[in-house]
């Protein structure tokens, strides 16, 4: 079956968000058996929204309308669907009281444009909301599926975890299992290279590789027939990915390296610094984010000056003098001297040229070193990475991490 994506809302076109919604519903259609050949993003305009439906009914078997359900006169998505349908809108009284349990709950006063939320065409299926007041829902008429769902990401993912997905597999039957895995330090191609015997003999198992910032991804799908297990037929082939690239995979699953890298941390009781020139306490922010990482993160220092580099993390002046702010010696004793410091297992440090400005012929914008000292190990690695200023800071981020990670693992480690 094919399925129409239309995204309802005028700031959606302006560029004022980022239609996460459509991404979402689009990375979950192939589990249950379906495709997605287009999709639509329209305002908040009746004409132009009825011209809209009226094409993607004509190419697609289903339609999933997202946004405009809200309580002000241009949330026009339902109104004109039922327009589009010919179909009456009547009040369902379970969702409204629902409606008015969720308002009250959070001390808001119930207006009456609150009640248009809780009307729908006759004859819907309602999707209830558990994250908000605009419940979705969906229909059928003359052999075409209709479904609204609610803008807000929150809202949204939530309905299409608990209602849509299974309300499609029901009409399908079909049921396709998938696992992704994440690799660091290795690029597209060349993994795509080492695979292309694999890549190229794909049978009932799919192997697609999705490029992300500094990472590569490799998707496995494979469907299942009544009675069946995904694990006999999906575990063989990631032991084939593994045997030719298993140095470089982080995770197999949903976690960033960020998340795998703060979960080794707690796993094997280790404690780490952070001493940061260049990414000014982006990895810091990071950690922080992991719930329960204080048990593993010491402290995070900004040493952004020559001077706070000798002050602070105790950077020779002969360094400084000679080797320079950004270079592998200095990566060095940044974080030999937050090690020392602060008493951590692992300090990681980050120094470097993030531009636009202040690159020279010999040390160029994108020139970074990560530097990581741990019991047994002092390393540091040079990177050379492009882009502007906040993807190199967050690939510098990415690469110390990925470090230490490998610190953690045991893998070995040199300088590079």
């Amino acid at each position: 079956m094919k399925v129409e994506i239309v995204s309802v809302g005028t700031e959606l076109l302006m560029g004022q968000i980022a239609n996460t919604d459509a991404q979402y519903i689009a990375s979950r259609l192939g589990e249950v058996g379906m495709d997605s050949f287009f999709q639509q993003t329209v305002g908040d305009n009746q004409a132009r929204l009825l011209q809209t439906i009226d094409l993607a009914a004509s190419r697609s078997d289903i339609v999933v309308l997202t946004g405009g359900l809200g309580p002000t006169p241009d949330d026009l998505t339902k109104e004109t669907l039922a327009k589009y349908l010919d179909l009456p809108l009547r009040e369902d009284p379970a969702s409204r009281r629902a409606m008015e349990a969720w308002m009250r709950g959070r001390g808001r006063q119930i207006t009456p444009n609150n009640y248009k939320q809780v009307a729908f065409p006759e004859g819907a299926l309602i999707f209830p909301n558990e994250r908000g007041t605009a419940p979705g829902f969906a229909l059928e008429k003359d052999g075409k599926r209709f479904v609204v769902l609610p803008g807000p990401p929150n809202e949204l993912t939530h309905m299409v975890d608990r209602s849509l997905m299974p309300y499609l597999q029901g009409l399908t039957g079909e049921k396709i299992v998938s696992r992704t895995l994440k690799f660091f330090g290795i690029g597209e191609s060349a993994l795509a290279y080492a695979l292309d015997e694999l890549l190229q003999g794909q049978d009932r198992v799919t192997v697609a590789p999705y490029a992300g910032l500094g990472e590569v991804s490799l998707r496995l799908s494979v469907k299942l027939l009544e009675g069946e297990e995904a694990a006999p037929l999906l575990d063989p082939v990631e032991q084939k990915i593994r045997d030719v690239a298993g140095q470089y995979l982080y995770e197999v699953g949903k976690r960033s390296l960020p998340e795998v890298v703060g979960s080794l941390l707690l796993e094997k009781g280790c404690t780490l610094a952070l001493a940061e020139s260049c990414t000014g306490g982006m990895i810091a922010s990071e950690r922080v984010a992991l719930p329960g990482i204080s048990a593993a993160l010491l402290e995070g220092v900004v040493c952004y000056s020559n001077q706070a580099k000798r002050h602070r993390l105790g950077v020779s002046e002969e360094t400084l003098q000679q080797e320079g702010a950004v270079s592998r010696a200095c990566a060095l004793e940044m974080a030999q001297g937050e090690r020392r410091a602060s008493g951590a297992d692992y300090a990681l440090s980050v120094t470097g040229i993030a531009g636009p400005d202040g690159g020279t012929e010999q040390k160029p914008v994108g020139l970074v070193y990560v530097g990581l000292a741990g019991p047994a190990l002092s390393v540091a690695r040079e990177l050379r990475l492009g882009g502007d200023r906040q993807r190199i800071r967050r690939l510098s981020m990415l690469n110390a991490l990925d470090l230490l990670r490998r610190a953690l693992l045991g893998q070995a480690l040199q300088d590079a």
